[in-house]
């Protein structure tokens, strides 16, 4: 994380740090008092200038930032301490005072597609979207350039690196997991930044045709496999129902007529002009017998 130094800080520990000790420590130690004592003079002009333009400088010393906004000072090039001001009316010096406004509202980054091979060598496009805010104001001024655009290129390629070391079929399964894994690895990384990644969603996974096609083949094939292993199995039940059926009728012979009257009035109620009647048997060995013994 880079170093901040403000002007409450020890002036002289930091100079033993950049420059180290002995003739070098002594002339950086001269540096460091010259600037002080060079923006202490500054500090007095600027509110010397304040007075003497009192009241018109006023509506250049006082600034107002909104309740989700956080304004970061700079007083001659360096942080000035008590952290990032607002919300409300804060009081700057002209000429040596700088602000830069910040933004504490969740932000929404919408990721574009991403073309990613897969762990099985399979192409997909993979697209997301990022929730995150800014915690601290002072830190993401001070250490990173652009806070936000170095978040959303950590995030595109954060979801690259992670679809790429997972299977297909856990990228279609396993969302959930993917998004809180990737919204740890963001959140740890952006945390020097003074970004707060509150949460990450896996939006769409798009496969290629030729794959979607294959698998909507496999797929209609392992229906058909357990249609027909349906279809045996109640082949199978039927013919056994039909066998204890035929068995009762065997025993009874009124109970195939019974069945006869049952299948015509079936026959009878779909209104069909045609009506087979089934002839027993036994009426057509009777009249035989007795054309024999004529």
């Amino acid at each position: 994380m880079t170093t901040i130094v403000s002007n409450g800080h020890n002036q002289e520990d930091y100079a033993k740090t950049v420059f180290g000790g002995g003739r070098e420590h002594h002339e950086a130690e001269h540096v460091v008092e010259e600037s002080e004592t060079c923006g202490k003079i500054l500090v007095v002009l600027s509110w010397i200038l304040v007075c003497l333009t009192m009241p018109f400088s006023l509506m250049v010393c006082f600034k107002v930032v909104q309740e989700y906004e956080r304004a970061v000072i700079f007083r001659l090039g360096r942080l000035l301490s008590g952290g990032a001001k607002g919300p409300g009316i804060f009081f700057i010096l002209p000429c040596i005072d700088a602000y830069a406004r910040v933004d504490l509202r969740t932000r929404t980054y919408d990721i574009p597609p991403q073309e990613v091979l897969t762990k099985d060598s399979v192409t997909v496009s993979v697209d997301a979207v990022v929730y995150y805010r800014v915690s601290n104001a002072t830190v993401s001024i001070a250490n990173v350039e652009n806070a936000h655009h170095s978040t959303r290129l950590l995030a595109q390629t954060t979801l690259r690196n992670i679809m790429g070391q997972r299977p297909l079929h856990e990228i279609l399964s396993e969302r959930e997991s993917i998004s809180q894994h990737m919204k740890a690895l963001l959140d740890e990384a952006t945390d020097s930044w003074g970004i707060n990644v509150e949460r990450v969603e896996i939006k769409d996974v798009r496969l290629p045709i030729q794959l979607q096609r294959a698998m909507a083949a496999e797929a209609e094939a392992a229906r058909e496999a357990r249609a027909k292993v349906i279809a045996a199995e109640g082949e199978q039940k039927a013919s056994r129902a039909l066998r204890e059926a035929s068995e009762v009728i065997g025993d009874s012979p009124a109970a195939l007529q019974l069945r006869y009257l049952q299948t015509l009035n079936t026959i009878s109620a779909e209104k069909n002009s045609t009506i087979v009647f089934p002839l027993p048997i036994d009426m057509i060995t009777y009249f035989m017998k007795a054309k024999e013994a004529v």
